[in-house]
């Protein structure tokens, strides 16, 4: 006759697993009562061995069939393993037993939620809130799926309602600046964290998603000083560092960006984008063989960082090495084709190679994917002015007027276009609107045709215009 040991929670957790897989090896039948069941579930969750664990639950459930706790953890364990429809039945089972088990409502919301079932996920987590003691959890759930929804105004109600139930929720803190990002409102970010600041004077997740807030506002000097009270909380808070690296970047110190940057690597291993915001920063300093060592260790690290190749290439181009530095930018747009800054780059170094034709097919297609960008239009209608293709200039810089009608230097350029090609009359039109859109910029005219400065009708218009 076989012989039934019983174990009870007085046992040492460790003891209760030993016992238990002493049982399985010898093929027996020990009795747990459910405390010591519990801890060997626990244990092999911890073990990350979710299978062991589910066995255990098997068993637990065999001898204490109407503790719902068991039910509770295989729901859990079905969920991590993938088994959507077995957590279901388990929890529907569960809810017999002790309907009254706020974890039974927050396992379904889950289920519900990564379902993208949101009105069913809503509801369980409703009836969650009414059972259970501690509810920050469940309110940043709630959040989480009126963000699904679309609806970030009703999540940041939720995420502020976590936050006043616990201050330290670090998760809550992130979604709540990741909302206001999404609505693009800074201001009431800036607002709700100042607040929040006031009541918890030692979160360095406030005072860090507080210097985030001022950073898209362009309010760089604060955003350092609120990065340097996350640091002085927390002193080994890598990303306050590289975030006041780059607020230092936009304030064009780059000598002390590269300092905090370094310091990031004091607390976490050093990574691709660090040393890529480095080389950026001794680029700017115009000390190149440091950028390109720091944009070598880049790609090193992470051979699709478009940015880093890119990077080698503007050190090469500034040594006016251009055939190697094309060679680097056509890496870099390999791995960003939309890239308007890449194909700008290429334009530029093709042109000063003397590859016409390739020169004007980026140009093209920096305009097309940037229609904002002046420079690049002006730089392409000059490439087919050089090559005498008057009337093609004058057609890309009419388009380029058509994109960007407040952009006066655009007409001073048409201008100059229309007296080379003779059209007198249409270029005097377009000096009136570029000498309407700002007066201050007529140089620009004479930069490009001087002998024009001897016009007398041009000089009279102009006179009209800026006395």
């Amino acid at each position: 006759m076989e012989e039934d040991f019983e174990f009870g929670f007085t046992e040492d957790p460790k003891f209760s697993v030993e016992r238990y897989e002493e049982m399985i090896r010898n093929h027996d039948q020990y009795f747990f009562d459910a405390q010591a069941f519990e801890n060997i579930i626990d244990y092999y969750i911890e073990k990350n061995d979710p299978a062991k664990a589910l066995q255990v639950t098997e068993y637990a459930r065999n001898q204490h069939p109407f503790a719902a706790i068991f039910l509770i953890k295989q729901a859990q364990l079905l969920v991590v393993s993938n088994k959507p429809n077995e957590a279901f039945a388990a929890l529907d089972k569960a809810a017999m037993l002790e309907a009254s088990d706020a974890d039974i409502y927050i396992i379904r919301g889950n289920l519900y939620e990564s379902m993208e079932r949101n009105t069913e996920a809503l509801e369980n987590y409703e009836k969650a809130l009414e059972l259970a003691e501690e509810t920050d959890e469940i309110l940043l759930h709630i959040a989480y799926v009126y963000q699904n929804m679309g609806d970030y105004d009703t999540a940041i109600t939720y995420l502020k309602l976590c936050l006043k139930q616990n201050m330290e929720n670090q998760d809550a803190l992130y979604e709540l600046a990741f909302c206001y990002d999404v609505l693009d409102n800074q201001q009431e970010s800036v607002q709700f964290y100042m607040q929040y600041i006031d009541n918890e004077p030692y979160s360095y997740a406030a005072w860090y998603n507080l210097g985030n807030a001022y950073t898209k506002l362009s309010l760089f000097e604060k955003a350092i000083d609120a990065y340097d009270y996350a640091i002085l909380i927390k002193d080994n808070f890598a990303s306050a560092y590289f975030n006041k690296g780059n607020a230092l970047v936009n304030l064009e110190k780059y000598a002390e960006a590269i300092e905090v940057y370094r310091q990031t690597f004091e607390y976490e291993q050093p990574n691709a984008d660090t040393y890529c915001a480095i080389g950026e920063c001794y680029e700017k300093l115009e000390q190149m063989d440091d950028a390109r060592s720091f944009y070598k260790k880049s790609v090193k690290m992470d051979p699709k960082l478009a940015d880093a190749w890119f990077g080698i290439g503007v050190t090469l181009d500034f040594e006016e090495r251009y055939f190697e530095a094309l060679h680097f930018y056509k890496k870099a747009l390999d791995l960003d084709i939309a890239n308007a800054d890449f194909w700008f780059a290429i334009a530029d170094a093709e042109y000063k190679l003397g590859h016409i034709t390739e020169a004007e097919h980026a140009y093209e297609k920096v305009v097309e994917l940037n229609p904002l960008d002046v420079d690049a239009w002006l730089d392409y209608s000059s490439i087919l002015y050089e090559q005498q293709n008057l009337s093609g200039a004058i057609e890309v810089i009419a388009s380029a007027i058509k994109n960007n009608p407040e952009a006066a230097e655009l007409y001073y350029r048409m201008v100059a276009y229309l007296f080379a090609k003779g059209e007198y009359s249409e270029a005097l039109n377009q000096l009136e609107i570029a000498l309407t859109t700002d007066p201050e910029k007529h140089y620009i005219l004479f930069d490009y045709l001087p002998q024009l400065q001897e016009n007398k009708v041009i000089i009279d218009i102009i006179n009209r215009y800026t006395r």
